[in-house]
């Protein structure tokens, strides 16, 4: 993913954190219907996702800057 530019690379980014929260609560809701524990599931997925999109966004928002340089052009 080095080699995309940074706009392309955010991009990736909002998606990767749309995705988690998303898939977090909905995987939570799915489970609350079929096992009849709302909203304990749909709290926990939510909060999961939560956590995952922060933890990797956070990862790929620093690989990024590091990847910018000090003043925002490319390393040599």
């Amino acid at each position: 993913m080095g080699g995309l530019p940074p706009t392309v690379r955010l991009i990736g980014i909002g998606w990767y954190v749309a995705l988690c929260i998303g898939l977090g609560a909905g995987l939570g809701v799915f489970l609350d219907e079929r096992l009849d524990t709302r909203p304990l599931l749909t709290m926990l997925g939510l909060f999961t996702g939560l956590g995952l999109a922060f933890w990797g966004g956070l990862r790929m928002l620093l690989d990024l800057l590091r990847a910018q340089g000090p003043k925002g052009g490319k390393r040599p």
